[in-house]
């Protein structure tokens, strides 16, 4: 192996490492809100209707996404003008002061409705900069990858949001263990937001240090906002058709994460500590799901995969939550949770190279992130909410899993829809570098691409 190759694969891994870091802080914030909106209900809504306080919670929970479509055109925007490492900087910095209002706020008996509105602001916040975050790491990590492992490079990003569900649950059982719930309301459940403020120093430090990825500093033209606006509003059906794929994303991740702690314990009258268990050991699971299945997808074709992890979704989801419900314990929890978990692990690994690879190379960022942001915003954020009142109406404790089947059967319906962009995906990243290398030697250009 060449010194040169040698030092590419080497800033390569750390670059990788540097933009995973500030994601794993994105979610991991968005995490513990909802690991803990039981408890945010009651110290920072009004307490006089419990039921009111944590649908109201919820709801909170999800005014953040009605930011990220915003944040998506923006910091999405300048991520596709001034550079990737520029963008992931700007959104890390402005998530740093959303997660930090949320730590410190006093509580509604101290402050009254003020409470509540500084968390929503916080909310707010970390939704604008969550808009662009995914995306651009997504994109970053793709564009720095080599030509064969797209895929693989891509899912890291998810793989990041599982290792911060992971840290968020760990964080959970150990205060679980030593707290009462008394110390719980007091102050137990602002120590996960303030080891989430502490980390924010070292990840701008890592991030600052980050070197652009060489496609887009090879790129002759960087669009402006108003070009960037004027692509995306030409491609609109290929936003429509990216948005079908993540509502599969938004409606699951949610409701099999941060959702499924308050409703272990509120519905199905299991203990917290037992909910965090299984979200630990789901999260653990797709540390490997995420990556391992995004590479098989990188040698059979993302179509596939697609299609066979949005079908076992659709056909499982709820006769699983039935099988919960029927007779609520840790071991049918555990078995539904991972079980669901390793399932949406197969679609999210895969689906995170098949967003920019369906994405005009000129949008990359802004194209993915608001696809992304616009799902989350409409279904993603207000799921648990609107699971919560489904349960209340109907006194079905099994209807995440209705949830979940229709995403599915939507997710389904866009990979069909998709199919053709995915099968000119790889063709599209040999373009570009065909177009941009222009090598002199037309017998060395296929080792140059990396396809030899």
């Amino acid at each position: 192996m060449s010194s040169t190759t040698t030092v590419s694969t080497t800033s390569r891994a750390k670059n990788t490492a540097r933009v995973l870091t500030g994601n794993f802080l994105e979610m991991f914030d968005f995490m513990i809100y909802g690991f803990y909106a039981g408890i945010i209900a009651d110290v920072l809504f009004p307490a006089t209707d419990p039921a009111f306080a944590l649908l109201m919670s919820w709801i909170t929970f999800g005014i953040g996404f009605l930011m990220r479509p915003l944040g998506a055109l923006v910091l999405g925007a300048y991520a596709d003008k001034h550079g990737r490492r520029a963008g992931l900087l700007l959104s890390l910095s402005i998530m740093s002061v959303g997660v930090l209002s949320i730590a410190f706020v006093p509580s509604f008996a101290t402050i009254g409705y003020a409470a509540p509105v500084i968390v929503i602001i916080g909310r707010l916040l970390q939704g604008f900069s969550a808009g662009a975050e995914s995306g651009t790491a997504s994109v970053y990590l793709a564009e720095i990858a080599p030509n064969n492992r797209k895929g693989f490079f891509a899912a890291m990003q998810p793989a990041s949001q599982s290792a911060s569900v992971l840290l968020a649950s760990v964080i959970g059982v150990v205060l679980a263990m030593t707290l009462s719930d008394a110390q719980m309301h007091s102050w137990g459940w602002r120590v996960p937001f303030l080891i989430g403020s502490l980390l924010v120093p070292v990840l701008l430090f890592m991030r600052r240090s980050m070197t652009e990825s060489e496609e887009f500093k090879q790129r002759r033209h960087h669009p402006s906002m108003r070009e960037v606006s004027a692509t995306l509003a030409k491609n609109w059906q290929l936003i429509g058709n990216a948005i079908m794929m993540i509502l599969l994303t938004s409606v699951t991740f949610y409701l099999i994460t941060s959702y499924i702690v308050t409703y272990g314990h509120n519905i199905l009258g299991l203990t917290s500590m037992e909910s965090f268990i299984v979200t630990i050991c789901m999260a653990i699971a797709n540390l490997f799901v995420m990556p391992g299945v995004a590479a098989i997808s990188d040698r059979v074709g993302r179509l596939p995969v697609l299609l066979s992890a949005s079908a076992a979704l659709g056909l499982c989801a709820y006769p699983t939550m039935a099988w919960l419900v029927a007779d609520p314990s840790f071991f049918r929890l555990w078995v539904a949770v991972v079980f669901l978990g390793c399932l949406y692990g197969c679609w999210q690994g895969t689906l995170m190279i098949s967003l920019v690879e369906i994405m005009p190379a000129q949008v990359r960022a802004s194209g993915w992130s608001l696809a992304y942001s616009l799902t989350y915003a409409i279904f993603g954020g207000f799921t648990p909410a609107f699971v919560t009142w489904l349960i209340q109406i109907t006194g079905n404790r099994a209807m995440p899993g209705v949830a979940l089947a229709l995403a599915a059967i939507v997710g389904f319906v866009g990979t069909l829809l998709a199919r053709k962009r995915l099968a000119e995906g790889r063709q599209q990243w040999l373009s570009i570098e065909t177009a941009e290398a222009q090598p002199t030697d037309a017998a060395t250009a296929p080792s140059q691409r990396g396809f030899a």
